[in-house]
């Protein structure tokens, strides 16, 4: 376990330091949602139907742009290979760079989101669901794009081919995130709806370990 959690502090404040794809993915976070207000005109009562779709998409993109960089620069200066040939296992360094990852861009995204829904005017009956359906959806996005991260290992143009492989993936997580909140506005049930994305993260985590890990070892032969 200690080499796990090296892993996932060296991930962290490397990241940090060197100003890398997590800081850009929140920034762009940010700036994407400040500018639907700034398109669409203040009235709150647009802003409100849409404010949750936004986000989500906004949330979705955002994760992209940090998702190339998860393998590819240790795969390029041979950091990969001696991870590779260390006690900890494979399947546990692909978990801790997906753990690293998100605490980059999943974590603070689930921070900035309740008050940007509030600036998109968001009820407050679907504030809460929102806040939930962002804790168990980011991470299933993370654990979804480490496949396609995997998969485009030493790609050229990798970027490009992980968008279209990874994007697709995405759309379940979208619909029943926005769904849980617009069924909580309108005075329905959001529990169906939670209850999918937690089935999505319990089935994107040992999928997304075991495919990545399987990519990984086909890049590294």
């Amino acid at each position: 376990m200690t080499g796990f959690w090296l892993i996932v502090r060296r991930d962290v404040v490397m990241a940090w330091r060197q100003g890398g794809d997590g800081f850009m993915a929140i920034m762009f976070f940010l700036i994407t949602v400040t500018l639907f207000p700034l398109s669409v005109g203040p009235e709150s009562t647009i802003l409100a139907r849409i404010g949750a779709a936004v986000v989500w998409v906004a949330a979705l993109l955002a994760t992209l742009l940090s998702l190339e960089r998860m393998f590819q620069s240790d795969f390029e200066d041979g950091s990969l290979d001696l991870m590779a040939i260390t006690p900890l296992s494979l399947e546990a360094v692909v978990l801790a760079k997906c753990l690293a990852n998100w605490l980059l861009t999943g974590a603070p995204l689930l921070l900035a989101a309740p008050v940007l829904a509030m600036m998109l005017h968001m009820d407050r009956e679907g504030l809460a669901i929102f806040v939930t359906a962002m804790a168990l959806g980011t991470p299933s996005l993370v654990f979804t794009g480490a496949i396609g991260a995997a998969l485009t290992v030493g790609a050229r143009r990798g970027g490009v081919l992980l968008t279209l492989l990874v994007l697709p993936l995405y759309i379940p997580v979208l619909i029943f995130g926005v769904g849980a909140v617009e069924a909580a506005v309108m005075g329905q049930p959001a529990q169906p709806h939670l209850l999918v994305l937690g089935g999505l993260l319990l089935g994107t985590l040992p999928l997304g370990l075991w495919a990545s890990t399987a990519a990984l070892r086909q890049a590294l032969e």
